[in-house]
Parts: C-alpha cells; sequence; structure tokens
C-alpha cells in the first residue's frame, strides 16, 4: 500500500497536551468531512478547518511507496538522536490511510505515535496518544483515548455527553476565524463554568511556527 502525504516536518507540538514537544507531524492528504476545496466548505460537516491537506506537495510531501519509506523520512527529520522520538499523524482524517504497516514502521524507528482525529473511524490500537477532536454533526466512533480536544464554539455540541466519554484530558480550544476575540471569551467562560475542561491555544500560530 501506498501512502499520500500532503506534507511533513520538524516542529514544536503547538496544542494539547503535549504543547511545546519537540516532534515530526506528518500531514496526511485527505479527509472523509470536508473536501479541502472551497467551494465545498459551506456544505461539509465541518466548516472550519484552517488546514490544507490537499495533494501532496508541501514541504516533505509526497507518495510513500510503502510504510518503511514514511518513517525512514520522518526520521530523517527528526536527526540522529532517538530518544524521545515523537511523531504526529495528522491530516486531514489520518485514519484514512493508517494500518498496521505504518505503526510497526514508525516503533522500528522508535517513534512514540500521537495522532490527531475527528473519531469518525477507529483509531489503531497499538497508536500511543490518542487525540480526538470531534465535529458537530458527524458520527464519532473512537470515544475513549488520551486527550479529547474541543474547537468552541461549535452549534450544536452536547458537551455534558461528551463528558461522559472515556478520555484522560478535556481539553477547549477556541476556534481560530473572525471571531476569534469573542471565540477566546466563551473558551474561558466554559471552563470557569465546568472545571472538567482545560484551556489549550494554538502556540503555533503566535510563535510563527508550522
Amino acid at each position: 500500500m501506498s501512502y499520500a502525504v500532503k506534507e511533513m516536518f520538524l516542529t514544536l507540538q503547538g496544542e494539547g497536551v503535549h504543547a511545546g514537544r519537540r516532534a515530526v507531524f506528518v500531514r496526511f492528504a485527505g479527509c472523509n468531512l470536508w473536501s479541502g476545496r472551497e467551494q465545498d466548505r459551506a456544505s461539509a460537516i465541518c466548516q472550519f478547518c484552517d488546514t490544507d491537506f490537499v495533494g501532496t506537495d508541501g514541504l516533505g510531501g509526497g507518495k510513500f511507496a510503502d510504510a518503511a519509506a514514511l518513517a525512514t523520512a520522518a526520521a530523517e527529520f527528526w536527526g540522529e538522536a532517538v530518544e524521545r522520538r515523537f511523531v504526529v499523524l495528522t491530516g486531514g482524517e489520518p485514519m484514512l490511510q493508517i494500518d498496521d504497516a505504518i505503526v510497526d514502521a514508525f516503533h522500528a524507528e522508535s517513534f512514540e505515535i500521537a495522532i490527531e482525529s475527528n473519531g469518525t473511524l477507529p483509531v489503531h490500537p497499538r497508536i500511543d496518544w490518542v487525540c480526538i477532536s470531534p465535529k458537530a454533526g458527524s458520527q464519532v466512533v473512537q470515544r475513549s483515548g488520551d486527550e479529547l480536544k474541543l474547537v468552541w464554539p461549535q452549534a450544536g455540541t452536547d458537551i455534558t455527553a461528551l463528558e461522559t466519554w472515556d478520555f484522560a484530558h478535556f481539553l477547549l480550544q477556541p476556534m481560530d476565524n473572525a471571531q476569534a476575540q469573542a471565540n477566546h471569551a466563551a473558551a474561558i467562560d466554559m471552563v470557569l463554568a465546568r472545571p472538567k475542561w482545560r484551556l489549550t491555544i494554538q502556540t503555533h500560530k503566535l510563535l510563527g511556527l508550522r
């Protein structure tokens, strides 16, 4: 099986529990909640995505013939040191492409594997860190993991129901759009009202990182 990757790069994780941690990001092409084309945004389930995941033309992106080639490319971005290797598999929706071979190949390269998924597909059971970011209107089947990261506000979201899901960390992230200031205030108010949640912001954007 070959794999379509939009981009791959070394950076610092900008969001969530691992914010500030050195990481190789592997952004897979394709998503099941939006085509990635602006003309389809208004009719998509996820209408607020701020990520380009179309094609394989980004930095470090391309078509990888097999999982070993993909993991080797990620290891080259990381460098020679093998301690605390950390790869974030994201998208789009990475679970459209992740399989046993990818998990085995990254573990063979000494990577701890994290995933950022919308939760509409079951996450591979041997991924080390599972972050689910549910989108209102989608059918989420992955209701357990390490980190639930909810972009806020989202109309139609039952936050009380989300609190029953089996996650170690519940994070609220203000939506980054034209109403960003109001979204920050809404997220802060929600965290103050519901102590199960913790605020997370996109620090990579503040720092000018990818």
